[in-house]
Formats: structure tokens, C-alpha cells, sequence
């Protein structure tokens, strides 16, 4: 499988020398404070509430709804709180009667998560995205939380591609290779019900490849091409070492694409790549939980665990 993008520091150091001893604000040190409200703070707001509400359900589903988003809440925190920005004051949605309640709550979060991933630079984009593909993730966990939107036909971005785009992109597209493969190895473990499904995935990994294998060619690169086979993490002798050989390549494929999104600045390249990362996530949900695999649905998909 391929590997995962490296993990971007969370903090810088603040050095005041001797001027720490008389506790300025950070404005006098760096020169300003940014005024407007924090975007993350909303999603942080969010995930806080959704977690409570849903452990207040009690197990099962909601439990796994809660743990993912008290864990999301607890990756957007400690950067809330670095930048240390204003928020602006909400009203806490009510709490949900039942877990139905949670496919508007799952569907918004994702949305606003989405639309901030374009705008924000590269640590906070990644992380942010994270977001997005864990609420995706926890839509495949039952009817009543999703599905959410189908895997969308990828599109590659207009414009010229920078070269500190192409490396990522070569991650990400021997993600695909390999992803692939896995489908195509695990077709003799799986009974005939998961035609359908593998069918889907390949057709997906397969129009991902290539418009990468373009979109490499087009800026003047040499797309990096699929190894001859590929070694499992574990045997593959049965229905549910296929299905957790599959989410594992789902998995893969999440972290190369979030390493496009925090690699680039580019808004276009960063959507396709998060339309990516989702769809990796969704992809590996049903098949994480036909493998038994705990959790079920991944709170920052494509994030080291």
C-alpha cells in the first residue's frame, strides 16, 4: 500500500525573549490581532454539540456518532485556541429526539466543513477536511444518517498545475494503482452480493487514475506507473480479510488525497482532492463494517491514527 503524507506540525514556537516576563498580548508581538471571528470555531461548536447529543442516546450507532465527533471536536481545539480569534455566539440546535435527527446535523457540518477547505491554509485546510470526510463517513453508517451525496465524476481543475503539486499527485495516483489492484484481488474471496459494490469502486478508483495520469502528463511529468503486485498487510483467505484488505486501500487512498489538499493552494485542486478524500472515506465505511473493524466509520479519515 502506499504511504502516508507526512504529518504537518500543529505549533509554532512563539519566542518573546525577555519581553515574556511582562505578559504582553499577543497582538503587541506580532503585530496585530485578526479580529474576525474564527471559522473553526463553528465546526468546533458543532462537533461539541453532536457529541453530547448523541451520547445522551445512548450505544450502537449513536455512540459511534459521538465518539467520532468528540473526536473531531478534540482535533479542532487545540487549533481554535492556538489562533485564539473571536467567535461569534450561537444557539445550540435542540436535542435530537432520535438518531434520525442526526442526517440534517451530519449533512451541515459536512457542507460547512467543505465549503472552508478551499479558503484556509494548508494545516488548517487538511485538517478541516478531515472533518468533511469523517461526517461522509458517518453517513454510511445507516439509512437514517445519510447516505449523503453519491461519488461525483472527478473533474480535473482548469489552469496550469504548479509543480509542488505534481509529487502529491504521484502519491495520490499510486494510491489509485493500488487500490485497484486490491479490487481486483479480492473478487475470488467475495461472494456474488458484493458484485455491485466492487463494481462501483473500481469504476471510481479507475476514472481517479486517469485524470491524474493526465493532469501529471499535462504539466510535463512522468506518471508514476502501478508495481506488478502489491503485499497485503495480512493473508486474504476469506469474506472478511477481503472486505478489511479493501477498507485498508480505502484508507490509503484518504491519506494520499488529503496530502494533495495540504500541499497545494490551489482552490481547484484542493476541491477535486477533497472530493477524493470523501469519496475514499464513504467507500470504506460498509466495508470496514464488514469486516468487523472497530470503529466503523473513522472520525478524520486519511489523518494518522
Amino acid at each position: 500500500m502506499t504511504a502516508r503524507p507526512t504529518d504537518l506540525s500543529r505549533r509554532g514556537v512563539l519566542r518573546l525573549g525577555a519581553v515574556a516576563a511582562l505578559a504582553l498580548p499577543l497582538a503587541a508581538c506580532s503585530g496585530g490581532y485578526d479580529e474576525t471571528p474564527d471559522p473553526l470555531a463553528p465546526l468546533l461548536s458543532a462537533a461539541d454539540a453532536d457529541a453530547t447529543a448523541a451520547r445522551a442516546l445512548g450505544g450502537g450507532v449513536a455512540g459511534q456518532v459521538a465518539d467520532a465527533r468528540a473526536a473531531q471536536a478534540a482535533a479542532l481545539k487545540p487549533e481554535v485556541e492556538r489562533l485564539n480569534r473571536p467567535t461569534q455566539a450561537s444557539t445550540p440546535p435542540a436535542a435530537p429526539a432520535d438518531l434520525g435527527a442526526f442526517k440534517a446535523r451530519l449533512a451541515t457540518a459536512r457542507k460547512q466543513a467543505e465549503d472552508l477547505v478551499p479558503t484556509l491554509p494548508a494545516y488548517r485546510a487538511g485538517l478541516v477536511a478531515g472533518v468533511a470526510a469523517g461526517c461522509a463517513s458517518l453517513q454510511r453508517l445507516a439509512a437514517t444518517l445519510g447516505p449523503g451525496d453519491d461519488a461525483q465524476t472527478p473533474v480535473a481543475p482548469t489552469g496550469k498545475l504548479s509543480s509542488d503539486a505534481v509529487d502529491p499527485l504521484q502519491k495520490a495516483l499510486a494510491s489509485e494503482h493500488a487500490a485497484l489492484w486490491v479490487y481486483g484481488l479480492v473478487t475470488a474471496f467475495l461472494p456474488g452480493e458484493f458484485g455491485d459494490a466492487l463494481k462501483a469502486g473500481r469504476a471510481e478508483h479507475t476514472a481517479r487514475r486517469d485524470v491524474v495520469t493526465q493532469m501529471i502528463e499535462s504539466a510535463g511529468g512522468t506518471p508514476v506507473a502501478p508495481e506488478a503486485a502489491y503485499v497485503p498487510p495480512k493473508p486474504v483467505n476469506d469474506t472478511a480479510s477481503a472486505s478489511a484488505l479493501v477498507a485498508s486501500a480505502e484508507e490509503d487512498s484518504a491519506a494520499a488525497w488529503l496530502g494533495v489538499v495540504t500541499h497545494t493552494d490551489d482552490a481547484g485542486l484542493r476541491k477535486m482532492a477533497l472530493q477524493a478524500l470523501i469519496a475514499a472515506a464513504r467507500r470504506g465505511t460498509p466495508w470496514r463494517q464488514e469486516a468487523g473493524e472497530k470503529p466503523t466509520a473513522l472520525a478524520m479519515p486519511g489523518q494518522p491514527a
